[in-house]
Order: C-alpha cells, then sequence, then structure tokens
C-alpha cells in the first residue's frame, strides 16, 4: 500500500493516555499518536490555514475552526492531493485525477490513525472497499467520465443499523449472527452513485440511547473531548465526519440521532422528512419515528447525498412526492430572504437551554440577520409530544426485537423496552399515530408566517462519556430524556430538521437545529450552505 501522509495533523490534542476507555488499538501509521483535528465547515480547499486554539470556558462561543490537515498520497514518486469533501473526491475521480483506490487507501489510513481511541468504526472492509473501487476506476477507463456517478470514489461510512451485502446488520448488539444476503435501499442508491462503504459505525444497541456507549462494541468517544459524549444514537457515523475519515456517514434518527451526535461533534445531521428515503427492506421503522439520513461536514455534500438516497421503494409505508428541484441545486444559489422563528421556549415544558447554549444559538441568529433574514424571537405553543412518542417507541422496540436472530442474546436494557412494547395492543398504537398527526397539525401551527423554525439542538454541552455506564433501564431513560426533549418531537411530527454548527464553548461544538416545513429540506441546505461561505 502506498504511504498516505496526515500533513500539519494539530488542532484539538488528543493522547492515548486520555482515553476513559478503549476497545482496539490497531497499529498506527509510522508509530505516531493521532491527533484530533476538528471537522470542516468552510472551503472545499484542502490547502488551509493554522487552527485557532478552541476558546476557553470564559470566552463567547465562536466558529468552529477549519481543520488544518490534508491527506496526501504518494502515486509514480509523485504527490496526489485527497480532496476532503465528497462533491471535490467525485469530480477528480470522474475527471481521472485521482483514483477511486487512492481515495480509499486515504480513508483507510486515516481510520487507522485515528480510530484505535476513538472507537468509531466496527467494522473496517479494507479488502472490500479496495477491490470495490479498483472495480470503478476499470470502469471509469473503460468507459469515460460517463460511468461514473455523483459519489464516484467517495468513501463513506454506515452505521450498524443499514443492511450491506455479506455483512451481519448487528443494530449495536449480539442479537444477529447472519450477514445481510442484500444491500438495503440506501446503500444500494449509494452503491450505484459510485460510493464505496469503507466501514459500520458504532451505536449503542438498537439505537435506544442518545449516546455513543455500546456493551458489545465498546464505547465510541467524542474527538473534541474523550472525556464528553460524542452524543448518539448514530455516534460513531458523527465521529467519522468530524475526524475527516469519511467525508459521508449514514444514520438514523428516531429521536434526535443524527442531530443530537452532530451537534456534539460540530458536523452536518440531516432528519429528512418522513417518507422521503426509503426504509426497504422494512416498510418503516419505529412506525414512522424513525428514518434513515445522513452526517457530513459541507451542505454542499449533504445535499448530494439527499439527492442520491432521495424515494421510495414498493415496501415503504410512508411516501412522499419527489422535490420539485435537485437539492444541489438549492446550494449552488442564496436562499431568498427568509422569515425565521428564533423560538424562546425550548418543547420540553420548564426546561431552558444553559448559557453556554443560548448564547451560541443567538450568535448564529445575528449570523443569520446580517445575511438579510427576518430572524425574530418568539414564544411558541409545543404540542406535547410525549404520549405518541413514548407508544411508538416502545412499540418499534418490541418489533425490532422479534426481528434479531438471537433475542435471547440482547442486553437488559432492550430487552425491559421491547417487554414494554409488547403489552402495547395495535389499537393503542394505532390511537398513538393519530396523537402524531395532530403533534405534526400543532408544528406546523407553530410556523405562523415563519419559513423556518430555530432552536437548541442540545439544552447543554455534551454530557460525560459514560453516562450511561452501569444505570438500570429506568435510569438510562430518565438521563436520556432531557437530551431529546428539543428533537423527538420533529421525529412525531415528520418535519425536516437539521442540525447545524453554531459555534464552540469551553471547546465544545455547539449546534442549532433549523426545521422547515414538510418536503421543504431545500430551504435547511440553502441557509446551511450560505452558513459555510459567509
Amino acid at each position: 500500500m502506498s504511504a498516505v501522509r496526515v500533513r500539519s495533523l494539530t488542532g484539538l490534542p488528543f493522547s492515548r493516555g486520555t482515553a476513559p476507555f478503549r476497545r482496539r488499538r490497531p497499529h498506527s501509521p509510522a508509530g505516531e499518536t493521532p491527533h484530533i483535528s476538528p471537522p470542516n465547515y468552510g472551503t472545499h480547499s484542502s490547502r488551509l490555514p493554522s487552527p485557532t486554539p478552541p476558546p476557553g470556558p470564559s470566552h463567547p462561543p465562536e466558529p468552529i475552526t477549519t481543520p488544518p490537515y490534508t491527506l496526501e498520497h504518494r502515486i509514480n514518486g509523485g504527490r496526489m492531493t485527497i480532496p476532503r469533501n465528497a462533491v471535490d473526491i467525485a469530480r477528480a475521480v470522474s475527471a481521472g485525477r485521482i483514483t477511486a483506490r487512492a481515495t480509499i487507501q486515504a480513508a483507510l489510513e486515516r481510520i487507522d490513525a485515528l480510530d484505535p481511541d476513538l472507537n468509531a468504526f466496527t467494522v473496517v472492509r479494507r479488502e472490500a472497499a479496495l477491490r470495490e473501487a479498483d472495480a470503478l476506476d476499470r470502469r471509469i477507463a473503460a468507459a469515460g467520465p460517463g460511468a461514473a456517478g455523483p459519489l464516484a470514489g467517495v468513501p463513506v461510512a454506515v452505521k450498524e443499523e443499514y443492511d450491506v451485502a455479506g455483512e451481519v446488520t448487528t443494530l449495536g448488539g449480539r442479537g444477529n449472527s447472519s450477514p445481510a444476503r442484500a444491500d438495503c435501499a440506501v446503500v444500494g442508491r449509494l452503491r450505484q452513485a459510485g460510493a464505496i462503504i469503507v466501514g459500520r459505525t458504532n451505536m449503542p444497541e438498537f439505537g435506544q440511547f442518545p449516546v455513543g456507549e455500546s456493551a458489545h462494541h465498546g464505547d465510541c468517544l467524542n474527538p473534541w473531548d474523550p472525556a464528553r459524549s460524542p452524543g448518539g444514537s448514530s455516534a460513531g457515523s458523527a465521529v467519522a465526519v468530524a475526524t475527516g475519515a469519511v467525508p459521508v456517514a449514514m444514520g438514523s434518527d428516531g429521536g434526535g440521532s443524527l442531530r443530537i451526535p452532530a451537534s456534539a461533534c460540530g458536523v452536518l445531521g440531516l432528519k429528512p422528512t418522513r417518507g422521503r428515503v426509503s426504509s426497504a427492506p422494512s416498510t418503516d421503522h419505529w412506525f414512522g419515528l424513525a428514518g434513515f439520513g445522513a452526517l457530513t461536514r459541507t451542505a454542499h455534500d449533504l445535499a448530494v447525498v439527499m439527492d442520491v438516497i432521495s424515494g421510495n421503494e414498493p415496501v415503504d409505508r410512508w411516501r412522499l412526492d419527489a422535490p420539485t428541484r435537485r437539492f444541489v441545486d438549492a446550494v449552488d444559489a442564496p436562499p431568498p430572504r427568509l422569515r425565521i422563528l428564533l423560538t424562546a421556549n425550548a418543547v420540553m415544558p420548564g426546561a431552558c437551554s444553559t448559557p453556554p447554549v443560548a448564547q451560541a444559538v443567538d450568535g448564529l441568529a445575528a449570523r443569520l440577520r446580517k445575511l438579510d433574514h427576518d430572524v425574530r424571537t418568539a414564544r411558541v405553543a409545543w404540542p406535547v409530544p410525549t404520549a405518541p412518542f413514548l407508544t411508538l417507541y416502545f412499540a418499534g422496540m418490541h418489533v425490532e426485537a422479534q426481528q434479531v436472530e438471537h433475542p435471547d442474546r440482547l442486553e437488559s436494557r432492550t430487552r425491559t423496552s421491547a417487554r414494554l412494547g409488547a403489552l402495547i395492543p395495535q389499537p393503542v398504537v394505532r390511537a398513538a399515530l393519530r396523537q402524531a398527526k395532530r403533534v405534526r397539525d400543532g408544528v406546523e401551527a407553530a410556523f405562523g408566517s415563519a419559513d423556518l423554525l430555530m432552536l437548541p439542538t442540545l439544552l447543554d454541552l455534551p454530557g460525560g462519556a459514560q453516562d450511561l455506564r452501569g444505570r438500570g433501564w429506568t435510569a438510562a431513560m430518565l438521563a436520556s430524556t432531557p437530551v431529546v426533549s428539543n428533537t423527538a418531537i420533529f421525529n412525531v411530527s415528520g418535519h425536516p430538521a437539521l442540525s447545524v454548527p453554531a459555534g464552540l464553548s469551553q471547546g465544545l461544538p455547539v449546534g442549532t437545529q433549523l426545521v422547515a416545513r414538510t418536503g421543504r429540506e431545500d430551504l435547511l441546505l440553502a441557509v446551511a450552505a450560505q452558513l459555510h461561505t459567509h
């Protein structure tokens, strides 16, 4: 394998000795101790200035710094610069400026350098990914750029919930042991677009808690501070993107599981409108609470991925009309002047943001005003999502537990949730679905004349890396409730919601949630792209 250099790998220091938990320790290239670099929020350029040190506790939130590293691949005695983002990788591979093998080798080396202490990946598909990259290179050489898709040669990681042919879908635990016979619909679409699946990412079993803790795979740690939680349940995917191991990682969101780790790790995480992305081969997940989505470092990458994965299959219970325009078109032009409602109150009655989070959200609101958007603050009469959320959540856990090969191997807390779900009769589930429609109507009413809602993704900075370790079911549920208090409502209502980085506080990322009306992911992506370039 040709050597890959990690250049100017500074930024957030991370030494092996600081990790409170580790499961695996693969060899690090050249015997070097890896350091974590913060994620990319700006230009597509791979030549970047030196970073600004993260602010200390007494500083107000500031924009997240751009990482200082580039990945270089030595080929034929020369140097080939591997682009940082999916859009640039695909363009370069399609044009023959770099090979898909080079991009995959670079990603694998990055994983080797960073993952021993972070534990974002549960499986690295080293040989398979290189074979698939070689096959793509041969197709492009034979047929020209027309043979390449919009994600040609892009290394992508997928959460342990996604079926990848020949791989065991562990769901974060030990309930399954047989490899999947076929790709799920989303993975199939990614492959058809030229993406290369380089690995599978860590999650708590069934994604039932908003953390990175896994009894089976080991804990996933936050690259900004390994003593802090990376959020979850799409923890490994968020860490893989935040560290630059891959430009795109796929996750899922049933109560905030894309948006929460996006906020904690400082990346973009989009929960699409219910029905936008296929659940196939499943008819749905958690009766429509959960759905697939992506995490990236740039809005352009996220738009391309959304164009690729959007669409329904015959088996899907929830369906949505195709968007009126491509998502990439939405990010290529500035959005119109938007009316944005900054909510003055949290969704959960009596809850409120901590000062560091409130400062960061206010700072992002000020940036949006400078971009000529009409941002106004007001209290919102939120509908109460608790009853339908809990009913559909536990009923969904029961269905999921019935589908694994070895239910006796599930963790104790998972079995408890599944047993509770088994007590819920179908008429109660149907009533919860009707309640969810009323929550949807209530959220629609909350918009008033606004185009977007704006509120903190998390009410506080990320908690401890092992906050749930050793806790029983009740304690773990109670500890998780505040974490999802601003996110779960949109799983009930089905609205699209995007967590965007708002800045740093005490050296940790803070995310702000932008919510659009049903089917308007294009507005979310357009605003995110505008924030990245201004």
